[in-house]
């Protein structure tokens, strides 16, 4: 076989889907360089999306591909990331120290939800981002104790903004810091709106490249005035498998719609039950109802989660299934989930891209 090309080697990965992705990487222009010295390629790939985990699995993949494609003895890939903002919704705009906004969001409680942004965040940032959370869940909160930092509260240092609390290099603010646990929040739906909207605006978050949203569940006037109010680049529909999770999940995908929001995907939680006692494997909420639903509104099925009473145990203890077992399953299904959502995300149009088609004047 003859020596291998910069063409051959490009067209090799133009032919290769990467998985995160969902895309070969020179459509996702992640390719940055090809280089031929003395029998050695060389490949730069540039990545909108973290991957400090990731990256030693995709260079051999990459590498293994150009070998079977063009003969290549020897190959060395060099992969980098940077994350760039995204475009969100027309009347708004990126905020200064956050490029993407992510809302996790399900149109019906008791899916998992919270648990599910959380380790969704301890993912992005185990992969090397700058991630925030943001408990937009008012009537419930839960992200204090899951994110193991209940009980205390921001510092203030000017009596006007707030400094989030971090804890597992995430920071994270929520109006649970600034009410008692057991206090029920007995507001309207304008006052919830105001609260959420302070929030975001008056906590003095640190150059975030990701906030993960947790907003209440349903797709009531409360959730079209905060998707219209907060710049968010895309969302996440957490839904469990069965008909009746998927019938509500269905509403939240065309809520988003509705105000211009890209769905970045489904995340079909408690997809399977693996008995801790004899590894048995049961379908208890029914099978491929995320995905379904995903071929049904034309959105991507970001991931399928266990159901293991280890995941609960961990939120409960404030030490999620990213902290608790980062190298288990569940985990690295996490893991999987929330480098997939990225990696769609980087695919958006950036922020101030144009909404306007290419307007063409054929004088025929």
């Amino acid at each position: 076989m003859s020596a291998p090309t910069p063409e051959a080697v490009e067209n090799a990965l133009s032919h290769w889907t990467e998985p995160s992705l969902g895309t070969d990487l020179v459509s996702a222009g992640a390719l940055e360089d090809v280089r031929i010295d003395e029998g050695t390629v060389h490949i730069g790939l540039r990545l909108g999306f973290p991957v400090d985990h990731y990256r030693p699995a995709l260079e051999q993949a990459v590498a293994e591909r150009i070998r079977e494609a063009t003969g290549a003895g020897r190959v060395e890939v060099a992969i980098d990331w940077a994350i760039a903002a995204h475009q969100v919704q027309a009347t708004l705009k990126p905020l200064d120290n956050i490029r993407n906004i992510i809302a996790v969001a399900s149109a019906k409680g008791g899916v998992g939800k919270s648990t599910t942004a959380a380790n969704l965040a301890l993912a992005l940032a185990d992969e090397g981002a700058r991630v925030g959370i943001l408990d937009a869940d008012i009537y419930g909160p839960s992200q204090p104790r899951m994110m193991g930092v209940a009980g205390r509260r921001p510092d203030s240092p000017d009596g006007k903004t707030m400094n989030p609390l971090e804890n597992y290099g995430v920071q994270i603010m929520s109006i649970g810091f600034l009410i008692e646990e057991d206090s029920p929040m007995v507001w309207r739906g304008p006052m919830v709106t105001q609260a959420l909207t302070q929030l975001l605006n008056d906590t003095r978050w640190e150059a975030l490249d990701y906030l993960v949203i947790d907003l209440p569940p349903g797709t009531g006037d409360i959730q079209l005035t905060l998707s219209q109010k907060v710049p968010v680049a895309g969302a996440v529909v957490v839904t469990t498998p069965q008909d009746i999770a998927t019938l509500d999940a269905r509403k939240g995908v065309r809520m988003f719609e509705k105000v211009k929001v890209p769905v970045l995907g489904i995340l079909e939680n408690m997809s399977l039950h693996v008995c801790s006692q004899c590894g048995h494997e049961e379908h208890i909420f029914g099978a491929g109802g995320g995905e379904r639903l995903a071929k049904q509104e034309g959105v991507e099925l970001l991931g399928s989660l266990p159901l293991e009473i280890g995941i609960r145990e961990h939120a409960d203890s404030g030490a999620p299934t990213m902290v608790s077992e980062p190298q288990s399953r569940a985990a690295q299904r996490y893991r999987e989930a929330a480098r997939r959502t990225a990696a769609l995300l980087s695919r958006q149009d950036p922020a101030g891209a144009s909404r306007f088609p290419n307007i063409v004047v054929d004088d025929n």
